[in-house]
């Protein structure tokens, strides 16, 4: 199977470069092109259009950053006739009913369409541990198996269109708030000059404790949120997304509205680029180490 990945960002980059390696015929795509010209000396094709990436393709695997991206790349009056034919994976993160309309309007240009959003980071993704989690057509997802099997142990069909988009939706509101909440406890424990080992040890031995907080820990303390493996302003963009499906499912967003509101804060203040986890500056300004 030939396939095509449309957005070589951080995660896309090495999505093309795993299937590189497991043998598939890669050809990549970025609508900033050198971002992807890193990948021609692992031997991946770089057309010059998305329109000719789409053209080369069995399989196109989308890891655009939103919907609007997705919609202003594939529906393009050069792009949307090579559709036909070709089998679309949404491999990002965007809310179920932006799924289901994506599947529709592929439909209707002849193609056909899965979704298959991913958790995990860069580590997860060159070893091949991406939790992949699909959406759609049976049938669909077995002819693509052999490709999701290539990025992780343990593929999953969740159900039908959307509903494995709402479910990235909740794994990722965990991640927020998670992220939040601990921040939140991290901030009073120094305020009050509390000693954080002590403060860790007790939250290590007990139910409250997540490994993402022994994960991010050290950038708490440093302040230090380089090398980004999912930016801030990524999760913005997944926490607006939350807040609109929960909103439409009846659910309170009151939470994750306070959560973007931080986030929003922290993008202001210049960390939109730096790993998530300086949401933290955000949620303690004022509050000192």
């Amino acid at each position: 199977m030939r396939i095509s990945v449309l957005g070589t960002g951080l995660l896309g980059s090495e999505i093309a470069l795993r299937l590189k390696a497991q043998g598939f015929g890669v050809s990549a795509w970025n609508r900033t092109a050198e971002k992807a010209a890193p990948l021609a000396t692992a031997g991946i094709a770089l057309p010059g259009s998305a329109a000719d990436a789409v053209a080369v393709a069995d399989a196109v695997l989308l890891l655009l950053a939103d919907a609007a991206a997705i919609e202003a790349t594939l529906f393009a009056a050069d792009t949307e006739p090579a559709l036909a034919g070709r089998i679309i994976v949404q491999m990002g993160t965007i809310a179920p009913a932006e799924s289901r309309t994506l599947a529709e309007r592929v439909a209707a240009a002849g193609g056909e369409y899965l979704e298959s959003p991913v958790l995990g980071s860069l580590p997860e993704a060159r070893a091949g541990k991406l939790f992949v989690m699909a959406g759609g057509d049976p049938a669909l997802y077995e002819r693509c198996l052999p490709v999701f099997e290539a990025l992780s142990e343990t593929p999953q069909r969740i159900g039908e269109l959307g509903q494995a988009a709402a479910l990235k939706l909740a794994l990722n509101q965990l991640i927020a708030g998670l992220t939040a909440t601990f921040c939140l406890s991290l901030g009073l424990v120094r305020k009050e000059a509390l000693d954080v080992e002590q403060f860790m040890t007790v939250v290590r031995g007990s139910a409250l404790y997540a490994p993402t907080f022994d994960k991010k820990l050290d950038k708490y303390l440093s302040h230090d949120y380089g090398s980004a493996n999912f930016p801030l302003k990524h999760l913005l963009k997944d926490v607006r997304l939350m807040e609109r499906a929960m909103s439409d499912a009846g659910i309170d967003t009151a939470t994750l509205r306070a959560i973007a509101a931080a986030a929003e804060r922290g993008v202001a203040a210049g960390f939109g680029e730096a790993d998530y986890s300086a949401l933290y500056e955000a949620l303690n300004q004022g509050a000192g180490d």
